[in-house]
Parts: C-alpha cells; sequence; structure tokens
C-alpha cells in the first residue's frame, strides 16, 4: 500500500489535532493546578537564533528577544505536531489513518520526548532531559506525560477523522 494524498491531509489533520489535544491538557493544568508549561515564544527565540549561528545557548530566557518569535515558535509547535503525526502515517503506509489503535499513537507521543529531552532542553540551556533544572524528575515526568496526552491526541484525532474518510483500499 503507497501513502495517498488523502494520507497526508489526514495526517496534517491529525498532527494538528493531537497538538491542539495537548495545549488543552496544558491550558487545563495551568488553569486547575498552577502547573506552567513551555512558553513558545522560547522556542522561537531558539529558532530566531538561528540564522545568526546560535543553536545552544546557556539560558534561552536570557537570550536576546527577536520580533515575531512568539508567532514562529506557536507555528512551529504545530507544525513539529504535523511532522510526528505524520511519521506515524508514513511507518504504516497510511493504514494506521484508516484504523486507528491506540497502542502506535502512544508509542510515536511518548517516544517523541526524545525531542525536547535530547535537543530542546540541552540547546535551552536546561541540560540533557532537563538535567540542569531545578526539579529534573519533575520536569521529565511533566514532559512525558505532556507527550503521552500527545499520542491520546494521535488516536483520538484520528478515531474522529476516521469517521470522514473513506479507506484507499
Amino acid at each position: 500500500m503507497s501513502i495517498q494524498i488523502v494520507d497526508i491531509v489526514s495526517g496534517v489533520l491529525v498532527g494538528l489535532g493531537a497538538t491542539l489535544v495537548m495545549d488543552i491538557w496544558s491550558l487545563f493544568l495551568r488553569r486547575a493546578f498552577g502547573v506552567s508549561s513551555l512558553s513558545f515564544c522560547l522556542v522561537g527565540r531558539w529558532l530566531r537564533h538561528m540564522p545568526a549561528g546560535t543553536f545552544k545557548h546557556s539560558s534561552i530566557v536570557a537570550a536576546s528577544r527577536k520580533s515575531a518569535e512568539c508567532a514562529l515558535g506557536w507555528i512551529a509547535h504545530y507544525l513539529i505536531g504535523v511532522a510526528f503525526a505524520l511519521l506515524l502515517v508514513f511507518s504504516t503506509s497510511g493504514r494506521w489513518i484508516e484504523h486507528p489503535s491506540l497502542v502506535p499513537a502512544l508509542l510515536v507521543g511518548v517516544g517523541t520526548v526524545l525531542f525536547p529531552f535530547l535537543v530542546m532542553q540541552p540547546s535551552f540551556g536546561l541540560g540533557i532531559a532537563a538535567a540542569k533544572t531545578p526539579n529534573p524528575t519533575q520536569a521529565r515526568l511533566k514532559s512525558l506525560m505532556t507527550h503521552a496526552i500527545f499520542g491520546v491526541g494521535l488516536y483520538v484525532s484520528a478515531l474522529t477523522l476516521s469517521h470522514f474518510i473513506q479507506p484507499s483500499g
């Protein structure tokens, strides 16, 4: 089975939906329990420093602000969610999108935590897997839970979408 255009469009929609689920979870945690989450403005700041050759910061918070960093950070956040969803769709040749199941979605969701642990957190000056934060275990668990919720979002979004698409096979 090969990837069809409907699989790509579906993957994009599932990625957007899963990222939205993750954001709703973060909003719930902030409002209900006062738990803060990553500011996507900092993601944008990190990305905006890259054209000048700065990929790693001792503290992304202390790095100079850049124009449009918040907008870029939010756009990047959703594009990364789409990329991870497409990874799942492509790795199953589109079959998962037609018949979503929870386990592959959770595996991808939890697996995506490697990106912040090994790339973003070290680049932000937080160390590998938040090792340089005041409470690394708490930071790691929060990241892991957020990415597990992304996996649930992949599943829920694909399940919802599967009611509207026709199987390509």
